[in-house]
């Protein structure tokens, strides 16, 4: 959203851009179940994952309806309208854009008809050879832009979106023979759920960067990014979907198979930020892991303090580690708004020059005279903590001492994160006493990184730690066939068609 004329940057402004958090993908395969309002509250559990639209996708046997749109998962569905979405089969999306403008023909999950029925599809990640599947499309589908627009068409501009039309476009295969044949010629990040009218499909890349897990229910099979999505509708964990693997699911039962061999480098931002906390990865608790970044980061950057806070929510589980660590009481020094930060009404410019704080504001009787450990989960631009510097000392605090929960982030990531740019992350270009005194602090530790592999305590070689490194564990094209907009500037596209079985509720 626009930031006015920029002179605000040293206030606490909600729509501040942060990492952006990757799409939630949910998947149900339960005959005599209400499977709408099971990924319904699915995609609840994996809101955080993205906010910029929902949507579901369900089949009977016989035909697929999607109904989908933007906004989060409560905006875009009532009791009626799950009622009407009928079946044994469904899957769920809830998007942040990282391939692809917030539109509502990007909204997912994308649908086609095939030869032989009908693919809805739901995508984790990032694809990084885009460029290439739009060719591919464009030549074999006879698709492209300009096309589209001489017809009036609206064009869809996502990865999912050309996965979509590509899996769509063998008229002598089923889909699953179809995915096993372009699954192999994907690049990136990608954490699928697809289904046709009668079968619940999953895969996961190779290097498995997206989680993506398997549960049971009493009379199905569940999948979803997260297992707080399986405990929301009672499924038990069963396992991981394994990097390069397949499922399938029908009345057949479940069977697998590998399209590539596993390479695993699970994303490490997973432990600091984007999972939730009560989500297990890799066999590992994320809240048990910010728990250990919290308690590594005080071991390796002590300091002399009254109390420890957090930069809410985020922040809170390495907070409370630093604070049983060091021995320094912890307490609530911040409040948040829990509902800024996804409005489309912007506040306006008089509001923000006189420094009401939407988001977070100050306990003043809990700060005043304090000397503060404030410990946050990253460090983007440095707007936001350069904003609450400030607002802790106006509030009284008599020191500010920064600690983050993980090492400086220097490099864009290209696999389902949409970070700042490069020359837009603070930690590029200014050492570690240079962002202290650009925000303000008295203080500022980040943990290292070996500290960040130990919390997780997963070995370093099996975790993508890019945003950090500069090491790309997937290869990258050349950078002009990288970035969000590449399908809106490039000539290839695709058209998102419209369809007698799909509905919506903004047509």
């Amino acid at each position: 959203m626009p930031r006015g004329d920029g002179k605000l940057s040293t206030d606490l402004d909600p729509f501040e851009k942060g990492p952006q958090d990757a799409c939630g993908v949910f998947g149900v395969w339960a005959p005599g179940e209400e499977v709408a309002k099971l990924t319904y509250f699915g995609l609840y559990a994996l809101q955080h994952r993205g906010q910029e639209s929902a949507g579901i996708a369900v089949g009977d046997g016989q035909s697929v309806v999607v109904y989908k749109d933007m906004g989060l998962v409560p905006q875009v569905f009532d009791e009626s309208t799950l009622n009407s979405l009928i079946g044994h089969i469904a899957i769920g999306h809830t998007r942040y854009s990282t391939t692809g403008s917030p539109t509502w023909e990007n909204a997912q999950p994308t649908f086609r008809s095939t030869p032989t029925g009908s693919a809805a599809v739901a995508h984790n990640g990032n694809l990084t050879n885009t460029g290439d599947l739009a060719e591919l499309v464009a030549n074999q589908c006879n698709l492209d832009r300009e096309r589209v627009r001489r017809q009036g068409g609206q064009a869809a501009s996502s990865d999912t979106d050309l996965v979509t039309e590509l899996l769509a476009s063998h008229p002598s295969r089923s889909l699953e023979a179809a995915a096993m044949d372009l699954l192999p010629q994907l690049r990136g990040a990608f954490s699928f759920v697809f289904m046709d009218e009668s079968t619940l499909y999953a895969a996961r890349d190779p290097q498995g960067i997206r989680p993506l897990v398997l549960g049971r229910l009493e009379r199905g099979w569940v999948v979803a990014s997260e297992t707080a999505a399986l405990d929301i509708v009672g499924a038990a964990r069963v396992r991981e979907i394994e990097p390069g693997e397949l499922i399938a699911i029908d009345e057949a039962g479940l069977r697998s198979q590998h399209f590539a061999q596993a390479d695993p480098k699970g994303c490490v931002f997973e432990y600091v930020y984007l999972a939730r906390p009560d989500t297990e990865i890799a066999g590992r608790n994320v809240n048990a892991s910010r728990l250990e970044m919290g308690r590594q980061l005080a071991r390796e950057a002590p300091v002399e303090a009254d109390l420890v806070i957090a930069t809410p929510e985020s922040g809170t589980p390495a907070a409370i580690g630093f604070a049983q660590e060091s021995g320094i009481p912890y307490g609530q020094g911040l409040v948040k708004n829990s509902y800024v930060g996804r409005t489309f009404i912007q506040p306006s410019q008089t509001i923000r020059q006189l420094g009401i704080r939407l988001k977070l504001n100050p306990l003043r009787e809990v700060i005043e005279g304090k000397r503060l450990v404030v410990v946050d989960d990253s460090i983007v631009r440095g707007n936001t903590q350069r904003a609450l510097v400030r607002m802790l000392r106006e509030a009284g605090a008599r020191e500010v001492h920064i600690r983050i929960s993980s090492p400086p982030v220097k490099w864009p990531c290209f696999y389902g994160i949409d970070f700042a740019t490069r020359a837009e992350l603070i930690a590029n270009g200014l050492s570690t006493e240079e962002i202290c005194a650009s925000v303000g602090a008295d203080s500022l530790a980040y943990i290292s990184l070996d500290g960040l592999y130990a919390a997780t305590t997963i070995a370093p070689e099996r975790l993508c730690s890019a945003c950090f490194t500069g090491q790309y564990p997937v290869e990258l094209p050349d950078p002009e066939l990288l970035g969000k907009h590449v399908l809106e500037t490039a000539t290839p596209a695709i058209q998102t068609p419209t369809h007698s079985i799909t509905t919506t509720s903004n047509p």
